[in-house]
């Protein structure tokens, strides 16, 4: 399994021959490793829905033939716009797409798609291939991070870290700790102003906590898991 990082908070999981697509904001994102037209999809995996992240999942949706796991109320509106394949479960539900099994887990957030709709957060635990990553949304640090680890140990958690919208990079070291994952991503961060930090120093405090190791990725990067 290879998991690519696109920019932002957006991400590809290869797994045996497929590719799910987490919140796939391309087009209008500075530091997009590809453009929306040139990626394939066989799902598209979303937190909530704010621009920055249900971005282009509609047209490469509808261009792919993706199915789309989202939030109810995300799940509808998408459903709405002509994608074909989409599951709506709710914090706390799971979907099975056989290849792939992705939970909705709780985050501490604020969410209105562009056209309107109000959405609770979500973080995402994706299992695949044996291996379990931990996407934790935009979120702020609260203690029930802890909680998905206890069902099953999480392989590698994605961990936005640069604070104003989510957690900044020293809130981003405990909830690596409550995550408890030996591999750590950062995300969301130095893609505008508001969100700019030191990626760096993140790494360099978990590491030396000795909590995980913690693979910093640039936009195009792939990293095998």
């Amino acid at each position: 399994m290879n998991i690519r990082y696109l920019g932002h908070s957006a991400f590809a999981i290869e797994h045996d021959g497929r590719t799910a697509l987490i919140d796939p904001f391309l087009t209008g994102n500075p530091k997009a490793a590809v453009a929306a037209g040139d990626l394939d999809a066989d799902a598209i995996l979303l937190t909530h829905g704010h621009a920055d992240h249900i971005g282009d999942t509609v047209d490469i949706a509808k261009r792919t033939g993706a199915h789309v796991v989202a939030i109810v109320e995300i799940a509808g509106e998408i459903s709405a716009a002509g994608v074909e394949h989409v599951s709506d479960p709710n914090i706390g539900g799971t979907v099975d797409l056989g290849w792939l099994q992705v939970r909705l887990t709780p985050a501490w957030h604020t969410s209105t798609t562009p056209s309107g709709t109000v959405n609770t957060p979500a973080g995402l635990v994706i299992d695949a291939g044996g291996t379990s990553i931990y996407h934790l949304g935009d979120t702020a640090l609260f203690s029930d991070l802890a909680l998905p680890g206890r069902r099953a140990p999480i392989d590698v958690a994605i961990v936005p870290i640069g604070g104003h919208y989510t957690m900044d990079r020293h809130d981003a070291v405990v909830a690596t700790e409550l995550v408890g994952a030996p591999r750590v991503i950062p995300c969301h961060y130095n893609t505008f102003p508001p969100i700019e930090t030191d990626s760096a120093a993140f790494k360099a405090d978990v590491e030396a906590a000795g909590l995980a190791t913690v693979e910093l990725m640039a936009p195009g990067d792939t990293l095998e898991l």
